[in-house]
């Protein structure tokens, strides 16, 4: 489970497309300075840095690391992460946001993140505003029923809140820490982002598609006691 809330923004260092996938090397700093170098090619380092099998967030893509050098780790991506990202349509020398996965007593600063990118979305503008920024960017249709005004959304692994939504469209305010922290800031019109928008409401969707909200003689299951997650019940409890 990620935050959004980025460690450090590393650098692609290769990228290898094969039949079936491929396989990213990513040079980083902050996230490997805990890493034991002495175990390096062997399995373990050191809680603060890296550990094969860690799981880390890409551009807000959750991969694993397989590999581990002295200043970059190797992870590989699969055909249908290659499908729901814009890693192929990525480069060597390319920025990525990073983060490491949530600990257990960590703070969740953004929003509840999976890693689990639904599909890629592209830049529209970059305006000036106040200190900071706006930024528009479009999205695909089939993602339109989880976009919530003032809702979290997720671009390239960054956890942002929506100022704006329009049909086809949506904008993040984003302060001057936020753009400097990033590779926001590196964004030009046209560029494609991954989009991760959040889980509650897809919860929320498959709970209704399922008939358990209403009457259970409506439910595929047709079952013997009624639910008491009913839209009354939502009503009564602020939704």
């Amino acid at each position: 489970m990620f935050t959004g809330i980025v460690e450090e923004v590393g650098t692609i260092r290769e990228l290898r497309f094969q039949a079936d996938g491929a396989a990213i090397t990513v040079a980083a700093n902050k996230i490997m300075s805990g890493t034991d170098q002495s175990k390096i090619g062997n399995q373990k380092s050191k809680i603060d840095g890296i550990s094969i099998g860690d799981s880390i967030a890409v551009n807000g893509v959750c991969l694993t690391a397989v590999r581990l050098t002295p200043d970059a780790f190797v992870c590989d991506i699969s055909e249908e992460t290659l499908r729901r990202s814009a890693f192929r349509k990525m480069h060597i020398g390319a920025r990525v946001n990073l983060e490491r996965a949530l600990a257990a007593n960590g703070r969740l600063g953004g929003h509840i993140m999976q890693g689990h990118v639904d599909d890629i979305g592209q830049m529209i503008s970059k305006t000036p505003s106040g200190n900071g920024f706006e930024i528009s960017f479009s999205f695909p249709r089939a993602l339109e029923r989880y976009l919530v005004y003032k809702g979290s959304i997720a671009i390239n692994g960054i956890s942002l809140t929506i100022a704006a939504l329009e049909k086809e469209s949506f904008s993040v305010a984003v302060i001057p820490h936020t753009f400097s922290v990033t590779n926001l800031g590196e964004l030009a019109p046209g560029d494609p982002v991954n989009l991760e928008t959040d889980i509650l409401g897809k919860y929320f969707e498959r709970y209704f598609q399922l008939g358990l909200a209403g009457n259970p003689k409506n439910s595929p299951e047709n079952r013997k006691t009624e639910s008491k997650f009913t839209v009354e019940y939502l009503t009564e409890q602020g939704f």
